[in-house]
């Protein structure tokens, strides 16, 4: 054996500890979000909440002075966007629907939330009954979808943007289609480096599960991102 030979056996044991450790450090990321987002919950959203009930007993008892009712107003209108913020907050960290209500409902309320607050047509095709998948994958989902949606908003110019959720008995696919600007004028706009880091960690956590994840012009414009997961053996 050649001199040239010898590191490919330590190389492919390098990058099978790497996809290992970052498949552990991905898991924990994951734990520690859920972690937050609940404590953010129980902890700030219980203390609002009674601030919020102080706050309007304290109201009915104030004498009908314009300037203390006045002040009294823009106490409760601060204390409701704190609440709105510790809740969008929360969200971000963790999404509970994923859950509490499934992967169908979470992707869903993802995407029909997208398009109503940036003003796009977004559509979502998913399988009439809750996918048998492991939670790791509809972490991994939610996150690609996620992700996909950031970089058409941020990046893309799109008007519309179709999601795709496929669903057998050996794996579950995801597909977001943008009719944006295409992948070679993203690239020119956002830069070489920038954009790539986060679907470069999505398709890492993929290939940890034994998935793909992939991401190529549309055939009329646009960009296509797909996630493909195998389901493991029963």
């Amino acid at each position: 054996m050649s001199a040239q030979a010898q590191p490919a056996p330590y190389d492919s044991q390098r990058a099978a500890e790497l996809s290992e450790l970052l498949g552990h450090v991905n898991a924990c990321w994951d734990n520690e979000r859920r972690s937050l987002s609940r404590q953010l919950h129980d902890s700030m959203g219980s203390s609002l909440t009674a601030l919020t009930m102080h706050l309007g007993l304290l109201t009915q008892k104030m004498p009908p002075d314009p300037a203390l009712l006045e002040r009294a107003t823009q106490m409760k209108n601060l204390l409701h966007n704190i609440i709105e913020t510790n809740r969008q907050m929360q969200h971000r960290l963790w999404n509970d629907k994923l859950e509490f209500l499934g992967v169908r409902v979470a992707l869903g309320e993802l995407v029909t939330q997208f398009g109503e607050q940036h003003g796009l047509v977004a559509s979502c095709s998913l399988p009439e009954e809750e996918p048998r998948s492991p939670r790791s994958h509809n972490v991994v989902l939610l996150r690609a979808l996620e992700e996909g949606l950031r970089n058409i908003i941020s990046h893309a110019q799109a008007s519309a943007v179709e999601v795709t959720v496929d669903d057998n008995d050996d794996e579950i696919m995801l597909t977001v289609k943008d009719n944006g600007l295409g992948l070679a004028v993203q690239a020119d706009v956002i830069g070489a480096d920038s954009a790539k880091h986060g679907l470069r960690v999505l398709r890492e956590r993929a290939a940890y599960l034994g998935g793909t994840l992939t991401l190529v012009p549309g055939s009329g414009g646009g960009a296509i991102l797909t996630v493909t997961l195998p389901k493991p053996a029963p």
